[in-house]
Protein backbone atom coordinates (compact mmCIF):
# COMPACT_ATOMS: atom_id res chain seq x y z
CA UNK A 1 0.00 0.00 0.00
CA UNK A 2 1.24 3.64 -0.74
CA UNK A 3 0.82 6.97 0.59
CA UNK A 4 2.20 9.56 -0.53
CA UNK A 5 3.34 12.94 0.60
CA UNK A 6 1.11 15.29 1.21
CA UNK A 7 1.25 19.25 1.32
CA UNK A 8 -0.91 22.22 2.64
CA UNK A 9 -1.41 24.64 -0.41
CA UNK A 10 -2.96 28.13 -0.40
CA UNK A 11 -5.97 28.04 -3.49
CA UNK A 12 -4.59 30.91 -5.05
CA UNK A 13 -1.25 29.36 -5.50
CA UNK A 14 -1.74 26.28 -7.52
CA UNK A 15 -3.83 28.03 -10.12
CA UNK A 16 -5.79 31.02 -11.55
CA UNK A 17 -8.59 32.35 -9.54
CA UNK A 18 -11.16 33.70 -11.86
CA UNK A 19 -14.46 35.49 -10.07
CA UNK A 20 -17.46 35.47 -12.73
CA UNK A 21 -19.29 38.77 -14.27
CA UNK A 22 -22.63 38.93 -15.84
CA UNK A 23 -22.73 40.58 -19.32
CA UNK A 24 -25.09 43.69 -20.49
CA UNK A 25 -28.41 42.20 -19.05
CA UNK A 26 -30.17 45.39 -20.83
CA UNK A 27 -28.70 44.12 -24.28
CA UNK A 28 -30.45 40.70 -24.87
CA UNK A 29 -27.93 40.20 -27.60
CA UNK A 30 -25.61 39.00 -24.92
CA UNK A 31 -27.54 36.23 -24.32
CA UNK A 32 -28.80 32.80 -26.25
CA UNK A 33 -25.75 31.56 -27.45
CA UNK A 34 -22.89 28.69 -27.63
CA UNK A 35 -21.19 29.58 -24.11
CA UNK A 36 -22.20 27.99 -21.09
CA UNK A 37 -23.39 30.75 -18.13
CA UNK A 38 -23.26 28.75 -15.17
CA UNK A 39 -24.74 30.45 -12.33
CA UNK A 40 -25.98 28.77 -8.73
CA UNK A 41 -28.81 26.61 -9.49
CA UNK A 42 -26.89 25.06 -12.37
CA UNK A 43 -24.29 23.73 -9.69
CA UNK A 44 -27.15 22.22 -7.60
CA UNK A 45 -26.36 18.27 -7.41
CA UNK A 46 -24.04 17.38 -10.82
CA UNK A 47 -20.55 16.92 -10.55
CA UNK A 48 -19.75 18.21 -14.11
CA UNK A 49 -22.02 20.76 -15.58
CA UNK A 50 -22.84 20.45 -19.69
CA UNK A 51 -25.85 22.21 -19.24
CA UNK A 52 -26.92 25.61 -18.11
CA UNK A 53 -30.55 27.62 -17.87
CA UNK A 54 -28.74 30.38 -19.37
CA UNK A 55 -26.20 30.91 -22.28
CA UNK A 56 -24.04 33.52 -23.53
CA UNK A 57 -23.53 34.52 -27.08
CA UNK A 58 -20.41 35.40 -28.69
CA UNK A 59 -20.84 39.26 -27.93
CA UNK A 60 -21.38 38.03 -24.62
CA UNK A 61 -18.23 36.25 -23.95
CA UNK A 62 -16.20 38.61 -25.58
CA UNK A 63 -17.68 41.40 -23.24
CA UNK A 64 -16.24 39.16 -20.20
CA UNK A 65 -13.42 37.53 -21.80
CA UNK A 66 -11.22 37.68 -19.39
CA UNK A 67 -13.77 35.20 -16.96
CA UNK A 68 -13.52 32.72 -19.82
CA UNK A 69 -13.46 29.00 -17.96
CA UNK A 70 -11.45 26.27 -19.77
CA UNK A 71 -12.90 22.69 -19.15
CA UNK A 72 -11.05 21.53 -16.06
CA UNK A 73 -11.89 24.54 -13.91
CA UNK A 74 -13.30 24.37 -10.05
CA UNK A 75 -15.90 26.74 -9.62
CA UNK A 76 -17.66 27.17 -6.43
CA UNK A 77 -20.58 29.40 -5.40
CA UNK A 78 -19.62 31.92 -2.92
CA UNK A 79 -22.25 34.67 -2.22
CA UNK A 80 -25.23 34.15 -0.47
CA UNK A 81 -25.76 30.09 -1.27
CA UNK A 82 -21.98 29.32 -0.24
CA UNK A 83 -20.21 25.49 -1.19
CA UNK A 84 -22.27 24.53 -4.26
CA UNK A 85 -19.25 23.00 -6.23
CA UNK A 86 -18.78 21.94 -10.36
CA UNK A 87 -16.24 21.63 -12.54
CA UNK A 88 -16.60 22.93 -16.39
CA UNK A 89 -17.02 20.24 -19.10
CA UNK A 90 -16.79 23.14 -21.98
CA UNK A 91 -15.65 26.65 -22.38
CA UNK A 92 -17.71 28.45 -19.98
CA UNK A 93 -18.16 31.54 -18.09
CA UNK A 94 -19.57 32.09 -14.76
CA UNK A 95 -21.84 35.10 -12.58
CA UNK A 96 -20.15 37.18 -9.71
CA UNK A 97 -21.67 35.15 -7.53
CA UNK A 98 -18.92 31.83 -8.02
CA UNK A 99 -15.43 31.87 -7.74
CA UNK A 100 -13.33 29.13 -9.59
CA UNK A 101 -9.89 27.94 -10.13
CA UNK A 102 -8.41 27.07 -13.37
CA UNK A 103 -5.32 24.48 -11.80
CA UNK A 104 -2.23 23.93 -13.02
CA UNK A 105 -1.42 20.48 -14.58
CA UNK A 106 0.24 18.80 -11.34
CA UNK A 107 -3.43 19.29 -10.13
CA UNK A 108 -6.38 16.71 -10.77
CA UNK A 109 -9.71 18.75 -11.18
CA UNK A 110 -11.73 16.12 -9.72
CA UNK A 111 -9.82 15.58 -6.50
CA UNK A 112 -10.02 19.50 -6.09
CA UNK A 113 -13.80 19.42 -6.83
CA UNK A 114 -13.81 17.02 -4.05
CA UNK A 115 -11.57 19.07 -1.64
CA UNK A 116 -13.82 22.29 -2.59
CA UNK A 117 -17.31 20.11 -1.29
CA UNK A 118 -15.59 20.09 2.15
CA UNK A 119 -14.31 23.63 2.34
CA UNK A 120 -17.95 24.63 1.11
CA UNK A 121 -19.60 22.34 4.17
CA UNK A 122 -17.09 24.20 6.21
CA UNK A 123 -17.36 27.61 5.51
CA UNK A 124 -21.39 26.76 5.90
CA UNK A 125 -20.60 25.44 9.36
CA UNK A 126 -19.35 28.08 10.32
CA UNK A 127 -21.83 30.84 9.15
CA UNK A 128 -24.66 28.85 10.60
CA UNK A 129 -22.30 29.02 13.94
CA UNK A 130 -22.59 32.58 14.18
CA UNK A 131 -20.17 34.25 11.58
CA UNK A 132 -21.66 34.81 9.00
CA UNK A 133 -20.02 33.52 5.26
CA UNK A 134 -22.22 35.53 2.86
CA UNK A 135 -19.49 36.67 0.55
CA UNK A 136 -16.41 34.50 0.04
CA UNK A 137 -14.31 37.28 -1.80
CA UNK A 138 -12.06 36.21 -4.16
CA UNK A 139 -8.82 37.44 -1.92
CA UNK A 140 -10.35 34.74 1.17
CA UNK A 141 -11.14 32.34 -1.43
CA UNK A 142 -7.61 32.44 -2.88
CA UNK A 143 -5.89 32.10 0.51
CA UNK A 144 -7.77 29.21 1.31
CA UNK A 145 -5.45 26.42 2.26
CA UNK A 146 -6.33 22.89 1.54
CA UNK A 147 -4.00 19.74 1.83
CA UNK A 148 -3.21 17.80 -1.11
CA UNK A 149 -1.29 14.97 -2.06
CA UNK A 150 2.07 15.88 -3.87
CA UNK A 151 1.59 12.46 -6.31
CA UNK A 152 -0.78 13.52 -8.75
CA UNK A 153 -1.15 9.91 -9.00
CA UNK A 154 -2.48 10.04 -5.77
CA UNK A 155 -5.29 12.52 -6.33
CA UNK A 156 -6.25 10.88 -9.17
CA UNK A 157 -7.08 7.52 -7.04
CA UNK A 158 -8.55 9.37 -4.44
CA UNK A 159 -10.97 11.25 -7.34
CA UNK A 160 -11.48 7.86 -9.25
CA UNK A 161 -13.03 6.20 -5.80
CA UNK A 162 -14.85 9.13 -5.37
CA UNK A 163 -16.20 9.55 -8.90
CA UNK A 164 -16.84 6.13 -9.44
CA UNK A 165 -19.73 6.26 -6.84
CA UNK A 166 -20.53 10.12 -8.45
CA UNK A 167 -20.85 8.74 -12.00
CA UNK A 168 -23.10 6.12 -10.84
CA UNK A 169 -25.39 8.50 -8.88
CA UNK A 170 -25.12 10.73 -12.18
CA UNK A 171 -26.12 8.12 -14.45
CA UNK A 172 -29.11 7.29 -12.08
CA UNK A 173 -29.95 11.21 -12.69
CA UNK A 174 -29.91 10.89 -15.87
CA UNK A 175 -31.96 7.82 -16.61
CA UNK A 176 -34.71 9.58 -14.20
CA UNK A 177 -34.48 12.61 -16.36
CA UNK A 178 -35.29 10.20 -19.20
CA UNK A 179 -37.87 8.33 -17.37
CA UNK A 180 -39.75 11.53 -16.52
CA UNK A 181 -40.06 12.71 -20.07
CA UNK A 182 -41.18 9.40 -20.76
CA UNK A 183 -44.04 9.35 -18.49
CA UNK A 184 -44.96 12.95 -19.55
CA UNK A 185 -44.75 11.59 -23.78
CA UNK A 186 -47.31 9.30 -22.97
CA UNK A 187 -49.64 11.45 -21.61
CA UNK A 188 -48.96 13.72 -24.02
CA UNK A 189 -49.91 11.14 -26.53
CA UNK A 190 -52.96 9.80 -25.04
CA UNK A 191 -54.68 12.95 -23.51
CA UNK A 192 -53.15 15.95 -25.44
CA UNK A 193 -52.25 14.86 -28.97
CA UNK A 194 -55.02 11.92 -28.62
CA UNK A 195 -52.63 9.19 -30.74
CA UNK A 196 -55.07 6.63 -30.19
CA UNK A 197 -58.05 8.01 -31.29
CA UNK A 198 -56.63 9.44 -34.16
CA UNK A 199 -54.57 6.30 -34.76
CA UNK A 200 -57.70 4.25 -34.48
CA UNK A 201 -59.73 6.64 -37.13
CA UNK A 202 -57.05 6.50 -39.91
CA UNK A 203 -57.17 2.94 -39.07
CA UNK A 204 -53.13 2.36 -38.25
CA UNK A 205 -54.51 1.25 -34.67
CA UNK A 206 -56.59 -2.10 -35.93
CA UNK A 207 -57.86 -4.44 -33.64
CA UNK A 208 -56.18 -7.25 -32.00
CA UNK A 209 -52.53 -5.38 -33.42
CA UNK A 210 -50.36 -3.38 -30.85
CA UNK A 211 -48.16 -0.16 -31.83
CA UNK A 212 -45.95 1.53 -30.00
CA UNK A 213 -47.30 2.68 -26.59
CA UNK A 214 -50.36 1.51 -27.59
CA UNK A 215 -50.68 -2.57 -26.40
CA UNK A 216 -53.67 -4.40 -28.54
CA UNK A 217 -55.17 -5.06 -25.14
CA UNK A 218 -56.35 -1.12 -24.79
CA UNK A 219 -57.99 -1.27 -28.32
CA UNK A 220 -61.35 -1.43 -27.17
CA UNK A 221 -60.98 1.25 -24.07
CA UNK A 222 -60.63 4.52 -26.84
CA UNK A 223 -63.49 5.80 -29.17
CA UNK A 224 -62.56 5.95 -33.16
CA UNK A 225 -64.35 9.92 -32.83
CA UNK A 226 -63.67 13.22 -32.55
CA UNK A 227 -66.29 15.49 -31.21
CA UNK A 228 -66.50 19.49 -31.11
CA UNK A 229 -65.78 21.24 -27.08
CA UNK A 230 -65.07 24.27 -25.75
CA UNK A 231 -61.36 23.30 -25.55
CA UNK A 232 -61.36 22.18 -29.43
CA UNK A 233 -61.92 18.34 -30.34
CA UNK A 234 -62.04 15.89 -27.73
CA UNK A 235 -62.90 12.06 -27.92
CA UNK A 236 -65.97 11.07 -27.51
CA UNK A 237 -67.23 10.34 -24.49
CA UNK A 238 -64.64 12.43 -22.39
CA UNK A 239 -65.71 15.45 -20.38
CA UNK A 240 -64.30 18.75 -19.43
CA UNK A 241 -63.82 20.09 -16.12
CA UNK A 242 -62.66 22.24 -13.71
CA UNK A 243 -59.60 20.73 -11.38
CA UNK A 244 -61.24 21.95 -8.48
CA UNK A 245 -63.93 19.38 -9.15
CA UNK A 246 -61.53 16.48 -9.29
CA UNK A 247 -59.68 17.40 -5.93
CA UNK A 248 -59.70 18.97 -2.53
CA UNK A 249 -57.48 21.69 -1.41
CA UNK A 250 -55.63 22.56 1.86
CA UNK A 251 -52.49 25.18 2.27
CA UNK A 252 -49.57 24.13 4.04
CA UNK A 253 -48.09 24.27 7.76
CA UNK A 254 -45.89 27.05 8.67
CA UNK A 255 -42.72 26.64 10.17
CA UNK A 256 -39.46 26.97 10.45
CA UNK A 257 -37.41 24.67 8.94
CA UNK A 258 -34.36 22.61 10.73
CA UNK A 259 -31.85 20.36 10.45
CA UNK A 260 -31.93 18.52 13.57
CA UNK A 261 -34.70 15.70 13.64
CA UNK A 262 -37.09 16.91 16.00
CA UNK A 263 -40.13 16.20 14.35
CA UNK A 264 -41.39 15.39 10.79
CA UNK A 265 -39.80 16.08 7.19
CA UNK A 266 -40.89 19.57 6.48
CA UNK A 267 -41.26 19.33 2.59
CA UNK A 268 -41.27 22.82 0.63
CA UNK A 269 -41.34 25.10 -2.36
CA UNK A 270 -37.19 24.43 -2.86
CA UNK A 271 -37.45 20.53 -2.30
CA UNK A 272 -39.55 20.30 -5.30
CA UNK A 273 -38.56 22.79 -7.76
CA UNK A 274 -35.23 22.17 -8.88
CA UNK A 275 -36.13 18.77 -10.11
CA UNK A 276 -39.03 16.35 -10.72
CA UNK A 277 -38.76 14.04 -8.09
CA UNK A 278 -38.04 14.83 -4.15
CA UNK A 279 -35.38 13.60 -2.75
CA UNK A 280 -36.34 13.39 0.93
CA UNK A 281 -32.78 12.89 2.16
CA UNK A 282 -32.14 16.56 1.77
CA UNK A 283 -35.81 17.97 3.04
CA UNK A 284 -35.39 19.28 6.61
CA UNK A 285 -37.38 18.54 9.98
CA UNK A 286 -39.99 20.63 11.68
CA UNK A 287 -41.25 21.21 15.14
CA UNK A 288 -44.93 19.86 15.41
CA UNK A 289 -47.88 19.30 17.49
CA UNK A 290 -49.36 16.23 17.55
CA UNK A 291 -53.05 17.39 16.16
CA UNK A 292 -51.41 19.56 13.40
CA UNK A 293 -49.23 16.69 12.46
CA UNK A 294 -52.56 14.58 11.42
CA UNK A 295 -53.93 17.74 9.48
CA UNK A 296 -50.80 18.23 7.75
CA UNK A 297 -49.29 14.80 7.46
CA UNK A 298 -48.44 13.64 3.46
CA UNK A 299 -50.24 10.36 2.30
CA UNK A 300 -49.37 8.46 -0.28
CA UNK A 301 -50.87 9.93 -3.68
CA UNK A 302 -51.15 13.79 -2.13
CA UNK A 303 -50.22 16.01 -4.39
CA UNK A 304 -48.57 19.08 -3.58
CA UNK A 305 -48.35 22.39 -5.68
CA UNK A 306 -45.99 25.30 -5.48
CA UNK A 307 -47.87 29.03 -5.21
CA UNK A 308 -44.74 31.17 -4.42
CA UNK A 309 -41.46 31.11 -6.20
CA UNK A 310 -41.76 28.65 -8.94
CA UNK A 311 -45.91 28.19 -9.13
CA UNK A 312 -47.46 25.40 -10.46
CA UNK A 313 -44.09 23.39 -9.92
CA UNK A 314 -45.90 20.13 -8.63
CA UNK A 315 -44.78 16.47 -6.95
CA UNK A 316 -46.28 13.27 -5.82
CA UNK A 317 -45.63 11.30 -2.69
CA UNK A 318 -44.90 8.31 -3.26
CA UNK A 319 -44.45 6.37 -0.69
CA UNK A 320 -45.32 6.67 3.42
CA UNK A 321 -43.28 9.33 4.97
CA UNK A 322 -43.40 10.58 8.61
CA UNK A 323 -43.80 14.29 6.90
CA UNK A 324 -45.81 17.63 6.48
CA UNK A 325 -45.83 20.56 4.03
CA UNK A 326 -44.99 23.79 4.49
CA UNK A 327 -47.38 27.18 3.67
CA UNK A 328 -46.24 28.03 -0.04
CA UNK A 329 -47.40 24.29 -0.82
CA UNK A 330 -50.68 23.59 -1.23
CA UNK A 331 -51.73 19.92 -1.43
CA UNK A 332 -54.35 18.33 -4.19
CA UNK A 333 -55.96 15.36 -2.75
CA UNK A 334 -58.62 12.80 -4.89
CA UNK A 335 -60.24 9.76 -4.20
CA UNK A 336 -58.07 7.32 -6.03
CA UNK A 337 -54.67 6.75 -7.55
CA UNK A 338 -55.57 6.57 -10.90
CA UNK A 339 -56.83 9.70 -10.65
CA UNK A 340 -54.28 11.32 -8.89
CA UNK A 341 -51.42 10.40 -11.20
CA UNK A 342 -53.73 11.69 -14.23
CA UNK A 343 -53.96 14.89 -12.38
CA UNK A 344 -50.27 15.15 -11.83
CA UNK A 345 -49.98 14.12 -15.64
CA UNK A 346 -51.46 17.40 -16.21
CA UNK A 347 -49.83 19.22 -13.90
CA UNK A 348 -46.73 18.23 -15.60
CA UNK A 349 -47.80 19.29 -18.74
CA UNK A 350 -47.18 22.09 -21.33
CA UNK A 351 -50.73 22.73 -21.21
CA UNK A 352 -50.82 23.47 -17.35
CA UNK A 353 -47.64 25.53 -18.04
CA UNK A 354 -48.86 27.63 -20.27
CA UNK A 355 -52.22 28.24 -18.16
CA UNK A 356 -49.90 29.47 -15.39
CA UNK A 357 -47.92 31.33 -17.14
CA UNK A 358 -51.27 33.32 -18.16
CA UNK A 359 -52.67 33.38 -14.18
CA UNK A 360 -49.63 33.93 -12.10
CA UNK A 361 -49.20 37.42 -10.88
CA UNK A 362 -46.24 39.40 -9.87
CA UNK A 363 -43.40 40.63 -11.68
CA UNK A 364 -40.38 40.17 -9.42
CA UNK A 365 -41.50 36.67 -7.19
CA UNK A 366 -45.17 35.17 -9.10
CA UNK A 367 -47.44 33.67 -7.30
CA UNK A 368 -50.85 31.71 -7.10
CA UNK A 369 -53.49 31.49 -4.76
CA UNK A 370 -55.15 27.72 -4.17
CA UNK A 371 -57.79 29.05 -5.80
CA UNK A 372 -56.57 29.59 -9.09
CA UNK A 373 -54.51 27.19 -9.00
CA UNK A 374 -57.15 24.66 -9.12
CA UNK A 375 -59.18 26.80 -11.49
CA UNK A 376 -58.28 24.86 -14.70
CA UNK A 377 -60.02 23.39 -17.25
CA UNK A 378 -58.67 19.54 -18.42
CA UNK A 379 -60.28 17.10 -20.14
CA UNK A 380 -61.06 14.11 -18.16
CA UNK A 381 -60.93 10.22 -20.13
CA UNK A 382 -63.35 7.48 -18.44
CA UNK A 383 -61.95 5.62 -15.65
CA UNK A 384 -61.08 2.44 -17.27
CA UNK A 385 -59.04 4.76 -19.76
CA UNK A 386 -57.72 6.53 -16.19
CA UNK A 387 -57.09 3.24 -15.48
CA UNK A 388 -54.56 1.81 -18.19
CA UNK A 389 -52.71 5.06 -17.80
CA UNK A 390 -51.93 4.47 -14.01
CA UNK A 391 -50.73 0.65 -15.19
CA UNK A 392 -48.98 1.81 -17.90
CA UNK A 393 -47.19 4.78 -15.67
CA UNK A 394 -46.58 2.75 -12.26
CA UNK A 395 -43.15 0.95 -13.62
CA UNK A 396 -41.75 4.19 -14.81
CA UNK A 397 -42.62 5.20 -11.17
CA UNK A 398 -41.26 2.82 -9.14
CA UNK A 399 -38.07 2.54 -11.90
CA UNK A 400 -37.10 6.17 -10.74
CA UNK A 401 -37.53 5.72 -6.90
CA UNK A 402 -35.71 2.29 -7.01
CA UNK A 403 -32.93 5.18 -8.79
CA UNK A 404 -33.41 7.08 -6.03
CA UNK A 405 -32.99 5.40 -3.10
CA UNK A 406 -29.88 3.33 -5.05
CA UNK A 407 -28.29 7.02 -5.02
CA UNK A 408 -29.22 7.73 -1.20
CA UNK A 409 -27.09 4.43 -0.42
CA UNK A 410 -24.00 6.06 -2.98
CA UNK A 411 -24.43 9.20 -1.24
CA UNK A 412 -23.78 7.96 2.18
CA UNK A 413 -21.12 5.29 1.44
CA UNK A 414 -19.30 8.28 -0.37
CA UNK A 415 -19.46 10.91 2.13
CA UNK A 416 -18.83 8.33 4.46
CA UNK A 417 -15.72 7.61 2.87
CA UNK A 418 -14.87 11.47 1.14
CA UNK A 419 -13.00 12.77 4.76
CA UNK A 420 -10.65 9.57 5.24
CA UNK A 421 -9.94 9.73 1.61
CA UNK A 422 -9.53 13.95 1.91
CA UNK A 423 -7.45 13.42 5.29
CA UNK A 424 -4.58 11.17 4.03
CA UNK A 425 -6.45 8.29 6.42
CA UNK A 426 -7.53 5.88 3.78
CA UNK A 427 -4.53 4.10 2.31
CA UNK A 428 -4.12 3.69 -1.55
CA UNK A 429 -2.89 1.70 -4.39
CA UNK A 430 -1.07 4.40 -6.42
CA UNK A 431 0.24 1.04 -8.86
CA UNK A 432 -3.31 -0.43 -9.19
CA UNK A 433 -5.12 3.05 -9.85
CA UNK A 434 -2.67 2.89 -13.14
CA UNK A 435 -3.18 -0.10 -14.55
CA UNK A 436 -6.95 0.64 -13.84
CA UNK A 437 -6.61 3.43 -15.86
CA UNK A 438 -4.32 1.83 -18.55
CA UNK A 439 -7.14 -0.53 -19.10
CA UNK A 440 -9.83 1.71 -19.51
CA UNK A 441 -9.01 4.98 -21.36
Amino acid sequence: MILGEWRTYKIGSIGRVVTGKTPRTADSSNFSGPYPFITIPDLNGRVYIDTTERTLSKKGAESIKSCLLPPGSIMMSCIATVGKCGITTKPSFTNQQINSLIPNNEFDPRFLYYVFTQIGNQIESAGSGGSVYTNVSKKRFSDIEINIPVDIREQRAIAHILGTLDDKIELNRRMNETLEQMARAIFKSWFVDFDPVRAKMSGRWKKGESLPGLPAHLWDLFPDRLVPSELGEIPEGWEIKKLSTLCTVQYGYTANAVQKPIGPKLLRVTDINKQNWIDWNSVPYCSISDLEKEKYSLKIGDIVVARMADPGKSAIIEEELHAVFASYLVRLKTDSLSMAYYLYGFLKSDLYKRYITETSTGSVQPSMNAKVIVAADLIVPPVPIREAYFDFILPIRHRINKNLKESHTLFSIRDTALPKLLGGRMPLNIDQEILWRQNHE
